[in-house]
């Protein structure tokens, strides 16, 4: 898709996963912005929009940071039509929201079918060491979830862990998205030229 102001690439993409994971906050240290120690809920969805540099070219790189609550499951679902992206988070420290994981998944597939290309996050690694262990998740059972759902739903999909507090792979996990979506994006291009 193209900006009609200014003809520049568009790319959209979704945050989402439970309630304070870290979202909001992987989204504003993407775009260079402070982190607030706290948790402040969002509201419903929260919109970002970062011109970015990718292969030459400028694109307008549009960030939907969806509310995890249950109570906005009904405004969520039109947020998800039009994205060529997903960033799924859970927090390392919160073994519920990895539990949830696939339901945001399911979640989506109800909005958008096929789903796009996907980075999983596991958030917060910088206190996973401070955690219950109980509530600990692995590195190994995010890479294994994130194998299972790329077989399960032929999806590309990359799995990664940050930590928005201290910044570490935020700038990579969005990097690799840009870098699958427009991949994507040129596969069907491709389809339909000469095919």
């Amino acid at each position: 898709m193209r900006d009609q102001d200014d003809g520049s690439r568009i790319l959209k993409a979704a945050l989402i996963g439970d309630g304070a994971v870290g979202k909001t906050s992987i989204r504003r240290n993407y775009l260079g912005e402070d982190f607030i120690e706290g948790h402040l809920a969002t509201i419903g969805v929260d919109l970002a929009t970062k011109k970015v540099l990718f292969e030459e070219e400028v694109v307008k790189f549009i960030i939907w940071d969806l509310a995890g609550q249950p109570t906005f499951e009904k405004v969520r679902g039109h947020y998800y039509h039009g994205c060529n992206g997903l960033l799924l988070v859970y927090s390392v420290v919160d073994r519920d929201s990895f539990d949830n994981a696939s339901k945001w998944l399911v979640e989506a597939y109800r909005n958008m079918g096929k789903l796009p290309p996907t980075i999983i996050i596991g958030n917060k690694i910088d206190i996973r060491d401070r955690a219950p262990y109980s509530e600990r998740v692995s590195t190994a059972e995010g890479k294994e979830f994130a194998q299972y759902f790329m077989k399960k739903l032929d999806v590309p999909a990359v799995f990664i862990e940050t930590s928005a507090k201290t910044g570490e792979n935020i700038q990579e996990a969005f990097s690799e998205l840009l870098r699958m979506m427009a991949e994507a994006e040129d596969d069907k291009s491709q389809h339909y030229v000469g095919k």
